[in-house]
């Protein structure tokens, strides 16, 4: 692929392994920056790091492809010190004149004395004029981004009540029946017969016999009958939980100007990248 078709078609750069201008190799071609006015590749990010966990910012100017490698114009050690930025986002103007300074290249595309460069010219592709100075991630052109609110619903533990166990003490009256015993009098007579030993005193006499009788008796002793304690039990509902959430939508105009369709949700008519 030549110079030329390299900037006509940027997704070719893509998956290409990036070398500096001692053939040394700085890592693999992640994505690819268009410059917003011309729509010309001018930046790609290159994984750099331990491991490759790292992107940095690489310009074009001046690069090359020779099959699937992509020679840049600067050093790996410049690369790999390139400035943080997220490689995820459009570069806006105050990123990329940072890595204009990082690189020694002005807005002009011209080189200027910096860390790794030397004075000289170097067109960058796509900001020939200058008046290009930030650029879009490739592939984002002309495309609006949707968004929407989503309903995150999750569960919180919170204080409702309080339960208490106390013992207090009261009376009632209690009846019950208990057997009582008592002795009372009867007169036996039993005849002596003949022959049977027996005083006989003719004169006054008397003789006794004491009673017995029981009688209930009460009295009251404390006893341990239960043991009671609280504990709690979860128990699992089903509620309904209702809130009001915001979505984008994305319209157009047909020729006649009025606003007839609307795409959200990836309908019919939709088209994807």
């Amino acid at each position: 692929m030549s110079t030329g078709d390299m900037f006509n078609r940027p997704e070719g750069l893509k998956g290409l392994v990036a070398y500096d201008p001692d053939g040394e190799k700085i890592g693999g071609v992640e994505q690819v920056y268009l410059a917003d006015g011309s729509g010309r590749p001018e930046w790609v990010t290159v994984k750099t790091g331990l491991f490759g966990t790292k992107e940095s910012f690489v310009p074009l100017a001046g690069a090359r492809r020779d099959g699937d490698a992509l020679h840049v114009s600067y050093p790996k050690s410049l690369v790999k010190d390139a400035p943080r930025l997220d490689a995820e986002e459009h570069l806006d103007a105050a990123a990329e004149s940072e890595l204009y300074r990082h690189y020694g290249v002005d807005g002009y595309g011209k080189h200027t004395p910096g860390p790794g460069g030397a004075a000289g010219s170097v067109d960058v592709p796509g900001n020939a004029t200058g008046t290009d100075v930030h650029a879009r991630f490739a592939g984002d052109e002309d495309a609006l981004i949707r968004s929407e609110e989503r309903l995150r619903v999750g569960t919180e533990n919170e204080e409702v009540g309080r339960a208490r166990l106390r013992k207090v003490v009261v009376t009632e009256d209690v009846t019950t029946t208990v057997p009582v015993s008592h002795e009372e009098v009867r007169v036996v007579r039993e005849p002596i017969r003949e022959g049977d030993r027996a005083r006989v005193d003719i004169g006054e006499a008397e003789t006794e016999v004491t009673l017995h009788a029981e009688r209930p008796v009460v009295r009251k002793e404390a006893v341990p009958v239960e043991r009671v304690r609280l504990e709690t039990e979860k128990v699992t509902e089903q509620k309904e939980v209702s809130d009001t959430v915001r979505k984008e939508e994305i319209r157009y105009d047909d020729a006649t100007g009025k606003d007839e369709r609307r795409r959200g949700e990836g309908g019919r008519g939709d088209r994807r990248r």
